[in-house]
C-alpha cells in the first residue's frame, strides 16, 4: 500500500511514517498544504493521510480542491480539533474518513485498510444545473450543445456554487474555497470573476442562472 501522509508535525509524520513501514505501508510524507496538493495531483497512491491544520493550505481546501478536479483518492482526515463540526466539514468537503488527535495507531492502520479495501468508486464528477453543465475532471463547461471556455479560476468558482444548487453561498466563503491559499486578495475578486461568469455562461444565451442575493452572497439555479 502507497500512501501520502500531509503532516506538518515533523515528529509525528516520522513516527507514522516509520510505523506504517513497520506494517508493509510505504508511506511518503510532506509537510504542507501546498506539496501534498501536488504530490496527489501528480502521483497514485492507495490513500491520503491528511492533516487539517497546515502552512500554505489547510486540509480543507485540499480535500476540496482534489474532489473538485474529480481526484477521488481515499482520504483519511487528521485534526488536532475535537467536535462534531470540524467532522462535518471534513466529509463536507470529501474526506472519506475522520480521526482525532490524539488517536490510536492500530486505529489508523485499519482505517486505511478499510479505505483502501473500499477502493475509490466512480462518483458523480459531472455538475448540473438545469442545462448548464460543468465536468471539474476535464474542466469542460457546456451550456445545453454549447461548449463554454472557462479559465481555471472560472471552473474552480463555478464548481464550487454548482456543488449547492440553489444555496446561496456567501463571499467568504468563495473567496476561502477558490483563493484561500492565496494572501493579499481583496474580497472583491469574487465579484469579478462572478461577472466574468455570467458574461460567458448566461448572457450569450439570455440566461440567468447565477444570482446576486443582496448582502448574502451568489447562488446557481435553473432559470429554464
Amino acid at each position: 500500500m502507497r500512501v501520502l501522509l500531509v503532516e506538518d508535525e515533523t515528529v509525528m509524520a516520522d513516527a507514522l511514517t516509520r510505523g506504517l513501514a513497520a506494517e508493509g505501508i510505504d508511506a511518503e510524507p510532506v509537510a504542507n498544504g501546498l506539496d501534498g496538493l501536488h504530490r496527489a495531483r501528480e502521483h497514485r497512491y492507495d490513500a491520503i493521510v491528511l492533516d487539517i491544520m497546515l502552512p500554505g493550505m489547510n486540509g480543507f481546501q485540499v480535500c476540496r480542491t482534489l474532489r473538485d478536479e474529480g481526484v477521488w483518492t481515499p482520504i483519511l482526515m487528521l485534526t488536532a480539533k475535537t467536535g462534531e463540526w470540524d467532522e462535518a466539514e471534513a466529509l463536507d468537503t470529501g474526506a472519506d474518513d475522520f480521526l482525532s488527535k490524539p488517536f490510536s495507531f492500530v486505529v489508523l492502520v485499519s482505517r486505511l485498510h478499510a479505505l483502501v479495501r473500499r477502493g475509490a468508486p466512480p462518483r458523480p464528477a459531472v455538475l448540473r444545473v438545469g442545462d448548464l453543465e460543468l465536468d471539474p475532471a476535464t474542466r469542460c463547461c457546456r451550456r445545453g450543445e454549447h461548449d463554454v471556455a472557462l479559465t481555471s479560476r472560472e471552473v474552480a468558482l463555478l464548481g464550487h456554487l454548482m456543488r449547492r444548487p440553489g444555496e446561496v453561498v456567501d463571499k467568504r466563503d468563495l473567496l476561502e474555497a477558490v483563493w484561500g491559499h492565496e494572501r493579499g486578495h481583496d474580497p472583491n475578486v469574487v465579484e469579478v470573476y462572478v461577472g466574468y461568469l455570467r458574461r460567458k455562461v448566461d448572457a450569450p444565451y439570455g440566461r440567468r442562472s447565477i444570482v446576486t442575493v443582496r448582502g448574502a452572497g451568489y447562488q446557481v439555479v435553473d432559470d429554464a
